[in-house]
């Protein structure tokens, strides 16, 4: 299995630059049902293109709540930038496995804007 073919993918623009974001730290993690407790799927950098392929593969995905948490702090202070958010968190729901799903983030030192891509 091709890490492009996850059914969950994600893609950073650094919408400052106008420039995709490399090179930013992300966690995967899955909200655990009877424990109610955030448990670690995976952690992951942007590519170049600032995508991060394979984060979960068809066999890992199961319906529930994910979060994805961006480390937006540690990308703006590698390039000498403060930034307002320390971190983006994106918690969605997957209700069916038979679907893909793309969780694009824009990202400027001063805001952020995400949604449900295709």
């Amino acid at each position: 299995m091709e890490p492009r073919d996850s059914p969950l993918t994600t893609h950073v623009l650094d919408t400052a630059s106008g420039l995709p974001a490399k090179g930013l730290c992300l966690r995967l993690s899955w909200l655990e049902d009877h424990s109610q407790q955030w448990m670690e799927l995976r952690t992951s950098y942007t590519d170049p293109d600032g995508r991060c392929p394979g984060l979960l593969m068809p066999d890992q995905m199961k319906a529930g709540t994910y979060k994805l948490t961006f480390d937006t702090e540690g990308y703006w202070r590698k390039r000498g930038q403060e930034s307002f958010y320390p971190y983006v968190e994106v918690v969605f729901t997957i209700t069916s496995n038979a679907q893909k799903f793309h969780v694009p983030l824009l990202l400027s030192p001063w805001s952020y804007t995400t949604y449900r891509g295709s």
